[in-house]
């Protein structure tokens, strides 16, 4: 058989998968800018930072390596790759070794569940954010690793107090999730976006259907900010008292590894609260008279593009709210979670139970 018929061969035969109702060669040509725009994400996440932060101070950023300086990440992972990878003398070797591993895996592993369409899904697991939630939680074990087995009083300190902080917000958050799915009816992450889809776009998704959704959505990105180690909640790696925290000692990969699982949790969590409350890949476009705009921004490239877009606007906060707000104290990051965020959490839990049942 020639090679030409080969390929024939298997053209034909792919042409007669479907996933989700889209044939398998245009999910397969859709899904290749998403690869780049994840990776866009996770690596122009500090240039964002950068200018973001240059433009609310009057700066202008970086601007000297390619135009507007937007070759300047690059050549930042460039350097990293030929930094010395220095182990501290001292060290737990395995700790200090297999920490930022553990780290930066346990911050992508979310994203196998994490729908960028009706057919750009990893896994549709039964138990999506269930998995998301908990598998979050793998982080904890990366940073803990990496502060102790820096065996730098700097770094355990900055260790103790990002898993005190991310196990303590978890619980506000995942009561919160669970007001999502309760409204859902459903853990999975695909069905979130299946139940939220209507001609009347925006009005269809959870937070303008039920009014309790706002207490739940404010709660969950408040305590995401805190899982993430985001300002105000940027206390385990608070430079002006710990030096770097549970990375002090890090120096090369290891220490850019940190920093894109950062980021990556940072888009992570921007697509939960996309996904749980405002509509995930649904266009928030309704149709108006006879101008179908609903229904012709919607389907499986535009559904990537709206959830990488409401994504990308919860960055921006989370990105804004750093330059914006002061730090808080260890005692008043204890206090907002479990005096403040949890107490609410459950009112929220009971409320939206009542409004499931009864409107």
């Amino acid at each position: 058989m020639s090679s030409s018929t080969s390929l024939n061969a298997w053209s034909d035969a792919l042409s007669g998968f479907t996933i989700g109702g889209f044939p398998l060669g245009l999910i397969i040509v859709a899904a290749i800018p998403l690869v780049f725009i994840a990776l866009y994400a996770l690596t122009y996440g500090v240039y964002g930072e950068r200018k973001i932060s240059a433009f609310m101070q009057d700066r202008l950023g970086p601007m000297e390596v390619g135009p507007w300086g937007i070759l300047q990440t690059l050549a930042d992972i460039l350097k990293l790759l030929q930094k010395e990878d220095i182990v501290p003398s001292d060290a737990d070797k395995f700790l200090f070794v297999i920490g930022p591993l553990v780290m930066f895996v346990g911050s992508f592993l979310a994203f196998v569940v994490l729908p960028f369409g009706p057919a750009f899904i990893g896994a549709d697991l039964n138990v999506g954010l269930f998995y998301a939630v908990g598998i979050v939680a793998l982080e904890v074990v990366g940073i803990l690793a990496s502060g102790w087995g820096s065996n730098n009083k700097w770094a355990l300190y900055g260790a103790v107090r990002s898993v005190a902080q991310i196990v303590s917000y978890e619980i506000p958050a995942s009561i919160a999730l669970l007001c999502g799915a309760m409204m859902a009816g459903s853990l999975s992450m695909q069905h979130f976006n299946v139940v939220q889809a209507g001609p009347y776009g925006f009005l269809h998704f959870f937070l303008f259907q039920n009014p309790i959704a706002w207490l739940a959505f404010i709660i969950y990105f408040i305590a995401s900010l805190a899982e993430t180690n985001r300002a105000p909640f940027d206390i385990p790696e608070a430079e002006s008292e710990l030096v770097a925290g549970f990375f002090t000692e890090y120096t090369g990969m290891k220490f850019a590894m940190f920093f894109l699982a950062e980021y990556g949790s940072m888009f992570m969590v921007s697509a939960v609260i996309s996904i749980v409350f405002l509509g995930g890949w649904n266009s928030p476009l309704p149709n108006i008279g006879g101008l179908e705009l609903n229904a012709m921004t919607n389907g499986p490239v535009w559904g990537a593009f709206w959830i990488v877009i409401k994504g990308f606007f919860f960055i921006f906060v989370q990105m804004w709210l750093r330059w914006t707000l002061p730090r808080l104290r260890v005692d008043q990051l204890m206090y907002l979670c479990w005096k403040v965020l949890t107490p609410f959490a459950f009112i929220a839990f009971v409320l939206t139970a009542i409004w499931e049942i009864y409107m």
